[in-house]
């Protein structure tokens, strides 16, 4: 090369144009060199592609088409490719522009119009999607699927516009059984779902609401109006932690959108309420728990489940500090405002077994079998069923008149004031004094058995312990007396005593 600049000699305009020669030769060597690697590197790229999405591995077979399509923009077949991995990972939206590209580099390439008439189609643009599949057979007449994709054009056309019409009528069970239809050939169509949406709602059926909004999100950019209608129905069943997340994800798109912040902030302050009442409750503290379940329904007084889920936790909590009556009360509201609660029958139950009710503790019990037969009812009618079997033989509990959360001191207590009452010394005749023996054993075998925590705990179970049948090997049990000695053998007058624990 030296010798060939050496070859011009650089004096007046010859030299020069002879020197300007020589560089363009250079730069045309150099530039040949350049493009000549680039075809290599683009040609790598989309064999690699090729071979990524043929393993299946379409993330990696993206990125080779990605390299390829920057470093050639005038190849359709390369955004043709890339908008086929787009396809297969489910992305048409992203696939729409890469189509369209190679279309406009190649208007008579009928695979990707075919291709872009699909996704119109997909997508409920019938007008768009139309202009492709005549494109085809304008080329190609004989082409059966641009014809069959043709006539589905038509029959959507015509079922979009008749589910409107029904729509506007108020047939709502109409709209539906068109847009079922609509749907199956136009399944990325946010429209048409929503519009399907709101037809369950009018009908009553948030669920399936729910199913067909939630695409949505998707389907539409932005699209916080599908967003805060889910929160508001997820909320409407109860479902507080789906409607805090959907209306997170409204206020993701847009922070300062008043309509998703107001609600945010209704749904934010129940759904804390609410989790704070379900700790309290796994702490066992229910009083707080309940006051807590109190402020649910001050927060929330117009939706009906936060009221009776309100009363059906109130109802447990009572139940579980043994406030028989208050119980009652508050479980039979919550039980007429949900007569099919298994729960609620289940603490009902709970409550009449301590207020020593226990016929009614077993026919809830029976009920919430009805609803739903498991292990835990199962149990607890078995033990109603026991304590009933016992109460109409000796309930302790009623000989001492105490309630069954007594504790030991307040036991002791009415055994003393009835055991002075009942004292056969207080009574002259053989009959009277006959009946106050009886009576007297019954008080003092109250006493022996609910001051003792083991005989106790039998009772509450369901199980008499100082019944002869339920002693091992049928034989009875000595009768084991709260006092020096057994006041009632055969002899004269004794004196009572009575101990002091």
């Amino acid at each position: 090369m030296i010798s060939v600049m050496d070859s011009c000699r650089p004096t007046g305009l010859s030299g020069l144009l002879c020197s300007l020669s020589l560089l363009c030769v250079i730069l045309d060597i150099q530039l040949d060199g350049v493009l000549g690697a680039t075809h290599v590197e683009i040609e790598h790229h989309l064999e690699m592609g090729r071979k990524l999405l043929a393993a299946g591995q379409l993330a990696e077979a993206l990125s080779h088409y990605h390299s390829a399509v920057e470093g050639d923009s005038k190849n359709y077949l390369t955004f043709y490719k890339r908008a086929a991995v787009f396809l297969a990972m489910g992305k048409s939206k992203s696939a729409l522009p890469d189509l369209t590209k190679a279309i406009q580099l190649k208007p008579d390439f009928l695979a990707a119009r075919m291709q872009r008439g699909n996704i119109l189609l997909k997508q409920g643009n019938t007008q768009d999607a139309r202009e492709d599949f005549e494109a085809v057979l304008h080329r190609s007449p004989e082409n059966e699927e641009a014809q069959e994709q043709l006539m589905k054009t038509n029959e959507l056309e015509e079922l979009q516009e008749e589910a409107r019409d029904a729509y506007h009528h108020g047939d709502y069970s109409a709209t539906i059984n068109f847009l079922e239809r609509v749907i199956e050939i136009s399944p990325w169509d946010p429209e048409s779902r929503e519009l399907r949406a709101e037809c369950y709602i009018r009908m009553g059926d948030p669920q399936k609401a729910i199913q067909d909004l939630t695409p949505t999100t998707r389907l539409r950019n932005d699209n916080r109006a599908a967003f805060l209608k889910l929160s508001m129905l997820h909320y409407s069943l109860g479902e507080h932690h789906d409607s805090l997340n959907h209306i997170r994800e409204c206020l993701r798109l847009d922070q300062d959108d008043k309509e998703c912040f107001s609600h945010y902030k209704q749904v934010k302050k129940l759904s804390k309420q609410l989790d704070s009442a379900e700790e309290l409750i796994k702490m066992e503290r229910y009083e707080e728990a309940i006051d807590k379940y109190e402020s649910v329904m001050k927060t929330e007084p117009n939706v009906l489940h936060y009221t009776n889920l309100a009363k059906e936790r109130i109802c447990y909590c009572l139940v579980k500090i043994k406030l028989a009556h208050e119980a009652i009360d508050v479980c039979s509201e919550a039980h007429q405002r949900d007569p099919r609660n298994v729960n609620i029958l289940r603490d009902r139950a709970e409550a009449y077994i301590l207020n020593q009710e226990y016929e009614k503790a077993v026919e809830d019990y029976q009920e919430a079998r009805e609803f739903e037969d498991n292990q835990e009812i199962r149990e607890g009618l078995e033990r109603a069923q026991k304590l009933l079997k016992v109460s109409r033989k000796r309930d302790y509990y009623k000989i001492l008149g105490v309630s069954r959360n007594a504790n030991k001191q307040e036991i002791i207590k009415a055994y003393r004031k009835l055991a002075q009452q009942w004292h056969p010394d207080n009574f002259q005749s053989e009959a009277e004094k006959k009946d106050a023996e009886k009576k007297f054993i019954d008080i003092a075998s109250a006493k022996e058995v609910l001051t003792d925590p083991e005989m106790r705990q039998k009772f509450d179970a369901g199980e008499d312990p100082l019944d002869p049948e339920n002693q091992q090997g049928g034989g009875g049990r000595e009768q084991a007396w709260p006092f020096h000695f057994d006041p009632f053998q055969s002899g004269g007058s004794f004196h009572f005593k009575f101990h002091h624990n």
